[in-house]
């Protein structure tokens, strides 16, 4: 159904009519002080002054119309909700810059398969909550918990590894994560967390946030990523080594489980995917979000009927200057 948005516009309507009242326009010839005013040059006025009028006041009226901002309103929509705010945390330590995963072929470091893989569960996340929390030597919330999943994915692509620090501080993560979340609904409290180390810096013991994380009801699922393999060149050819002989699995293991989460382990690219399926596939809980309508803004049509208008009372008096000269 149609309907203005701004009614109290047309309050405006007899503007015109007060200001013709206030500034009173002399009559023809009584300017020029004729003799006779009102004769011959009244009656030659009189019906080019009633067309003028009639369409500045249809132009008035159009005006005023797309001022009111007319709208098209939609019957009612509910927005679904899932009710869960998941917060994302990141590792951008220096070791993610490794280059042992194989993504559509080629190698790609870990950090490179997480912007990849996370970026598309972020575009799953339809009706959930996200945030995002980076970390390294220290942890920070990059983006606070919004339904804007496109600023969420945003984000992540334009993280670089380094950028807090080549450090791992898993505790400081999980705690800010948990101070976000705290005060939400308790199955709404979720966080993801990714790695490839161990606790090596911050101020909060993984452990502790753990515990933290217990208390406050929230679910921990932690992801450690890396090969289990790797060739490197040396003086002899190449040899094989670990490149994640440095991961804390038992570590990331008792986050979990202490906190309800669960721990997976991606040692390429499809296992990461896998992981961020199984927790994509948690149970929403479906809530009924605020009703929405739809609206259309309609204020085109009336200011392009107001410039018509003008148009139709400018132009003909134009012409007739032009032959006057």
């Amino acid at each position: 159904m149609p309907e203005f948005a701004w009614p109290w516009i047309f309050v405006l309507l007899p503007l015109p009519w007060l200001l013709r009242r206030v500034l009173r326009v002399a009559e023809p010839g009584q300017a020029l002080h004729l003799p006779h005013p009102g004769l011959h040059l009244a009656a030659a006025a009189r019906e080019e002054r009633g067309n003028w009028r009639m369409w500045l006041l249809l132009s008035w009226l159009c005006l005023l119309a797309a001022a009111a901002r007319p709208q098209w309103v939609g019957p009612p929509q509910a927005q679904q909700r899932s009710g869960r705010a998941l917060m994302l945390a990141v590792d951008l330590s220096g070791s993610m810059r490794t280059d042992d995963m194989q993504l559509g072929g080629r190698s790609v470091s870990r950090f490179g398969a997480v912007e990849a893989i996370a970026g598309d569960f972020i575009s799953r996340r339809g009706g959930d909550e996200l945030g995002l929390i980076l970390f390294g030597s220290r942890a920070y919330l990059v983006t606070p918990l919004t339904y804007d999943l496109g600023a969420v994915r945003a984000q992540l692509q334009g993280a670089a590894v380094g950028l807090a620090g080549t450090e791992t501080a898993i505790g400081d993560a999980i705690a800010v994560a948990v101070k976000r979340l705290a005060n939400l609904p308790a199955q709404a409290r979720v966080v993801v967390l990714l790695t490839d180390g161990v606790n090596n810096a911050g101020n909060i013991t993984p452990l502790d946030a753990a515990n933290a994380a217990k208390a406050a009801g929230v679910r921990v699922y932690t992801i450690g990523i890396g090969a289990t393999e790797m060739s490197i060149p040396d003086l002899f050819g190449t040899r094989t080594v670990n490149p994640s002989a440095d991961l804390d699995e038992g570590m990331l293991r008792t986050i979990a489980g202490q906190t309800g989460g669960r721990y997976f382990r991606a040692t390429d690219a499809e296992q990461l995917a896998n992981a961020y399926r199984a927790i994509d596939a948690l149970e929403p809980m479906q809530q009924q979000g605020p009703s929405l309508r739809p609206r259309h803004e309609l204020f085109r049509w009336p200011l392009a009927l107001a410039v018509l208008a003008w148009l139709a009372t400018v132009l003909p008096r134009a012409r007739r200057l032009e032959v006057a000269a």
